[in-house]
């Protein structure tokens, strides 16, 4: 613990550290003066309420269980490029969150015993204001969620749940107006018009008050003959900040500006917390986004793994496609590249496991074989293999340089 302390204290940025329930045990002043907090006010407290971070987005990023703590316990470290922490002043702070996590040897065998060092990296000078009180930030990717000025919505309590479904659906129309048949045939397609409209407004009354009770204007759902608008100048979207990321990302991986690529991309990875309204995986009227959006994540994760390639990070890179493949075992775009990621990283054997592993779940699920393209790259790989075994070299073939082989999806660069 004491040198844990010495490492928080010497540390160039803000840092704290936190034990195995999430509290925190040490801060340097640089921490102090990042929170406006004293020591003694925080030394004990949970870190997310210390933190109250959200993403770019707006989407919270400290909660119960959260993934940064779930990393910690794996003893696997964890970042953010980008988000904001609210100061106990209540301006918030542009910030990169790192980490550096205790193995388990090195944490103390009892109860409370440190378990990460957290470091903050202030982005830019001054303080960021909170939200605008009339701005809400909807969360549509993994669970739904809702927070009005930074602060959550705790929908959950409202007495009519057909509210929370009224809301999802204009938030995939925001900005348009939608005609009140539209959303009786969408929400209530087996219920007589007469009933329909009756229950739309008094649906859409409930869902009004809420929101006004919650902070948001009277006006930022208005009724336009027989349609209603929820405006887009009023709510912010974490779906359509991932698609800007995505977007921009793009841009810059085009104009080879591979670490602003993975900028962006870092940063719509992490708004990506789960399919779009993934709690209504059966519901017909955001299946057609839901795999829009799925396929671009799935673009984008093979584009990140492209980036750290450029960069010659091929762990990386590996690692991306692997994450890919836990959504998309079936994906066999995805099994190319982590082969080729790991043949790059002088590890055929794992890369002929990858090919192997690949023809098992193409066979299970789709009954299948790897195509001829894979194929392909699998005795290039063999091929290398023997060649370097017999030289003792630990070099692969020349088929198998990063430099001759073609990125996954691309051709191979002239």
């Amino acid at each position: 613990m004491d040198r844990v302390r010495d490492l928080v204290d010497r540390a160039f940025d803000a840092a704290f550290a936190i034990d195995d329930r999430c509290r925190v045990t040490a801060l340097n002043a640089k921490a102090e003066q990042l929170f406006g907090h004293a020591s003694d006010e925080v030394i004990g407290r949970c870190c997310g309420e210390v933190l109250q971070a959200v993403l770019p987005g707006g989407e919270p990023l400290c909660a119960p269980n959260c993934e940064a703590i779930r990393c910690f316990q794996s003893c696997m470290p964890y970042g953010v490029p980008s988000c904001r922490i609210r100061r106990k002043d209540g301006d918030w702070v542009s910030v990169g969150i790192s980490s550096l996590v205790l193995s388990r040897r090195a944490r103390e065998p009892h109860p409370g015993s440190v378990v990460a060092v957290i470091f903050l990296h202030e982005k830019e000078p001054g303080h960021i204001q909170a939200p605008p009180h009339g701005t809400m930030q909807v969360f549509m990717l993994g669970g739904f969620g809702l927070a009005v000025g930074g602060r959550g919505v705790d929908f959950g309590k409202w007495k009519r749940k057909q509210a929370v479904t009224l809301l999802k659906y204009l938030v995939t129309q925001v900005g348009r107006q939608v005609h009140r048949e539209r959303i009786l045939d969408s929400l209530w397609p087996n219920v007589d018009e007469d009933r329909g409209w009756d229950r739309l407004k008094v649906t859409m009354c409930y869902l009004r008050r809420q929101l006004c009770v919650n902070g948001m204007g009277e006006d930022v759902l208005k009724t336009v003959g027989d349609a209603y608008l929820l405006r887009r100048d009023a709510v912010s979207v974490d779906a359509e900040t991932f698609e800007r990321l995505v977007a921009e990302g793009g841009t810059l991986q085009r104009c080879q500006q591979w670490d602003e690529a993975l900028r962006r991309y870092n940063e719509a990875e992490h708004l990506y917390r789960g399919d779009y309204l993934e709690e209504d995986a059966y519901t017909d009227w955001c299946a057609e986004e839901r795999e829009r959006l799925r396929e671009l994540y799935l673009e984008m994760l093979a584009d990140m793994a492209q980036c750290n390639a450029k960069r010659g990070h091929y762990a990386e890179a590996a690692r991306v496609c692997r994450k890919a493949l836990v959504r998309e075992p079936c994906r066999e775009s995805f099994h190319r590249a982590l082969m080729e990621y790991l043949a790059w990283l002088g590890h055929p054997d794992r890369a002929v496991a990858q090919f192997h592993a690949c023809q098992r779940v193409l066979a299970r699920e789709l009954g299948v074989d790897p195509t001829p393209e894979t194929q392909q790259l699998y005795h290039q790989i063999l091929e290398g293999a023997a060649k370097a075994k017999a030289s003792r070299h630990p070099a692969l073939s020349d088929r198998l340089q990063p430099e001759t082989l073609a990125s996954p999806g691309q051709a191979p660069d002239p």
